[in-house]
């Protein structure tokens, strides 16, 4: 695994400026990292003050877009319950143009319910949000998809759509990558198999991940599709130093005790965090989405990329 298979991701809803997801950003182009993706959530969680306030992913990455060159850029997940399909289409396809076919579009279902109830938004059952994110999967994906000339239209349970013109296009022919992810056993891995680029685990252990890539993989053979077209990655919780002090003042910095965050996450020295992202690899992780929880710490960027990456 190279520095450009390891993506910085970033949870702004916990507390940062656009200024700030800017710097991380442009950073992580400079150090040579494979993209800067960032949540799509509009309540803080946990024990934060979660000031300023949350920010737009969309209206975020295409302010971003337009001030870096070679990083892609995404969402780890944009939630089906925030936006309507075409309007959503638009708004991703026109980053994509901002960007110059730079955009990965992570999807899901939603899930934090007082989010929704802070911001006025729906929030309907377990199986409502899935009706609606394989209803929007569906078109999304048709009005990328549709040649220039022709119109789509969709007649859906949830959403229904009538001779659309299709457009604007994403620069990237089809739409950009689309990323699916989660644990559910039947439903997800079907989305993934039939529309997804890349299948993300996060936060989970080396078993599970093991446990759920084999049940896409069965998905993707049923839907005769070969498992090898898909990207298989993961997401940790990033935090590493020079030395040992170093590592204990960062986990501190983001409220996580040190032994605990690494067991879990890509922690420690350079040294222990190479051994745990080689495991990860051996486990059949791709790529891997670091998170980032202290936003002003750059310097963080700049140890995994110069003492981590070299080890891999």
């Amino acid at each position: 695994m190279e520095l450009a298979d390891l993506r910085i991701f970033t949870e702004p809803q916990q507390g940062a400026t656009y200024d700030t997801l800017l710097a991380v950003a442009q950073r992580a182009e400079q150090l040579g990292y494979g993209a800067f993706f960032r949540s799509d959530h509009y309540l803080k969680m946990g024990d934060v003050s979660g000031q300023p306030g949350p920010t737009d992913a969309w209206i975020t990455l295409g302010a971003i877009a337009r001030e870096t060159s070679t990083i892609r850029l995404g969402t780890l997940v944009t939630a089906a319950t925030f936006r309507m399909p075409g309007p959503l289409a638009i708004s991703v396809a026109q980053v994509d143009e901002m960007s110059n076919g730079r955009v990965d579009f992570g999807f899901g279902a939603g899930w934090f319910e007082q989010e929704h109830t802070a911001y006025g938004i729906p929030f309907p059952g377990l199986g409502e949000r899935f009706d609606n994110l394989e209803e929007q999967m569906a078109i999304i994906h048709g009005l990328w998809n549709t040649p220039e000339g022709e119109t789509f239209s969709y007649d859906g349970d949830v959403w229904q759509v009538a001779d659309s013109p299709a457009l604007p296009k994403p620069v990237q022919a089809g739409g950009p990558p689309i990323i699916v992810g989660g644990r559910g056993k039947s439903r997800t891995p079907k989305l993934a198999a039939t529309y997804a680029s890349e299948f993300n685990m996060p936060f989970v252990s080396r078993d599970v991940f093991e446990s759920q890539c084999a049940v896409v993989r069965e998905a993707c053979e049923s839907a005769d599709r070969d498992p090898s077209t898909m990207t298989w990655s993961a997401a940790l919780v990033a935090c590493v130093g020079a030395d040992e002090a170093e590592f204990e003042r960062r986990a501190a910095a983001i409220g996580r005790e040190p032994d605990e965050v690494r067991e879990n996450g890509a922690a420690g020295t350079p040294e222990q965090v190479a051994e745990t992202i080689r495991a990860w690899q051996e486990s059949g992780a791709e790529r891997l989405y670091l998170q980032i929880l202290d936003l002003d710490d750059l310097d963080h960027l700049n140890l995994i990329a110069e003492a981590v990456a070299p080890l891999l």
